[in-house]
């Protein structure tokens, strides 16, 4: 990977693209930068099947006329009076959009501390590839793994360079290195797979390919031989982590300003009121020094604090960028994204705040109920709360883990899933969204 790149090049290149968009008749503008480094190896069978090495320096121009906006995007070496002119004659044959605009003034960020979000390790293709090629054998060497369905290490950079006509210019960079793995047990019609996986922002930290190998052979072998279990419908189902960080995501679109805006989240009249049960809390911060979706600023230049979005239980805010938060007759709070030319908003490093027991406890205290290792399928209705996924995990039975189970169907409501959730004490907050093990009662499991 490249050590880091200096941005003062691209902003100077942004500030000037403002500048030709205003002589053209723009009102205001931005221009930002959307910076990518990255290489990978894959490897399958000890042999390697692919490398990839991509950088991109993605530039859009949003320009700004009365209630007009319009948008362009170009690669590095476009001709930037042509592409100020292009957006500001597109501009004034676009819709009003009375929402759009820039982020106040007022809301900027001034200054903003050292994340540090980047590490600048040279990390060699041979680095990876070796990497790889440890952690599938580890893998292949546990008892029981027949197969590989390969394995992999990455490392990149990726960032922002942000100016807007009303002053302000800012960059950063964030690093992201990976290891994973998936491998193979059992024959024919019995094969079963599985997989474990490490990202970190700074490479010495990642796990280690061997350890990771080690993981991903002794999941997959104790998925071995499942089964189905009768339909039931008043089943506790315990979340691994894995799946409780995708359930936790669910709660953050729920609670997405676009979505309330659109009418188009179960939860869009539930603002000051008890979505959780009593005691739990949601929080947002990007602002964790090495955090892994840390930010300075977001993707219109305002900086974001720590906030409990559902405190103890009981919904406080929405996720909100500048457009957004206009249309609810709100105030940003710093959680815009740039996604190509568009700005919408999106959570920070989520978490799922844990409770005081552990998994062990937790699953001794339901006694008989199915623990939930992998979710398949996309059931979920957003508008309505509806929740039904395939699943795939392990039966409890008098408090333990017993058999592999597979081939069920897993279904409730969101709401009241929400209201029914205990959480464990087990968080990982090295994922952008975090969450313990956790335990949901009284939900419908569809088997034999």
């Amino acid at each position: 990977m490249s050590s880091e790149i200096d941005s003062s090049t691209l902003l100077s290149r942004a500030s000037q693209l403002i500048d030709l968009a205003r002589k053209a008749g723009a009102d205001a503008a931005d221009a930002v930068v959307v910076r990518s480094r990255s290489q990978s190896v894959s490897v399958r069978l000890g042999k390697v099947e692919g490398t990839e090495s991509s950088e991109s320096d993605d530039f859009s121009l949003r320009v700004f006329i009365g209630k007009r906006v319009a948008s362009v995007s170009a690669n590095p070496g476009f001709d930037l009076q042509a592409l100020a002119e292009r957006a500001v004659a597109m501009a004034k044959v676009s819709p009003e959009d009375p929402f759009a605009c820039l982020a106040d003034e007022a809301s900027l960020a001034k200054s903003y501390p050292d994340l540090q979000l980047l590490d600048t390790t040279e990390v060699s293709s041979e680095m990876l590839r070796e990497a790889g090629l440890a952690a599938e054998a580890a893998a292949l060497a546990v008892k029981g793994v027949t197969n590989s369905s390969g394995a992999g290490a990455s490392a990149g950079m990726g960032g922002l360079v942000l100016a807007t006509s009303h002053g302000f210019e800012g960059s950063y960079m964030a690093s992201r290195f990976g290891h994973s793995v998936s491998v193979i047990a059992g024959e024919g019609t019995g094969m079963e797979r599985d997989y474990d996986f490490d990202s970190r922002l700074y490479y010495a930290e990642l796990d280690d390919p061997a350890d990771i190998g080690r993981r991903a052979g002794e999941r997959v072998i104790k998925r071995i031989n499942p089964r189905q279990v009768p339909t039931g419908k008043d089943v506790t189902v315990i979340f691994d982590p894995r799946v409780a960080r995708g359930f936790v995501a669910h709660i953050a679109g729920a609670i997405n300003g676009a979505a309330v805006a659109r009418k188009s989240s179960f939860l869009r009249d539930r603002m000051g009121q008890q979505v959780l049960k009593s005691g739990l809390s949601i929080t947002d911060d990007p602002l964790i020094v090495r955090g892994p979706s840390s930010r300075p600023f977001d993707g219109e230049g305002v900086s974001g604090e720590r906030m409990v979005m559902i405190e103890d239980g009981v919904l406080k805010h929405w996720f909100l960028s500048t457009s957004t938060a206009r249309e609810l007759g709100l105030q940003t709070n710093g959680r815009g994204v740039r996604g190509g030319t568009a700005v919408s908003p999106s959570s920070t490093n989520l978490a799922l705040e844990p409770g005081d027991i552990t998994p062990e406890e937790l699953i001794r205290s339901v006694g008989n109920g199915f623990y939930v290792t992998e979710l398949i399928g996309h059931g979920v209705n957003m508008i309505t709360g509806e929740y039904s996924r395939g699943a795939t995990g392990f039966w409890i039975e008098n408090g333990e883990l017993t058999f592999p189970v597979s081939e069920v169907t897993i279904a409730s409501n969101l709401k009241d899933m929400f209201m029914r959730l205990t959480p464990a004490n087990d968080i990982d907050r090295k994922f952008g969204v975090a969450a313990p093990t956790f335990a949901i009662e009284g939900m419908t499991l569809a088997g034999r």
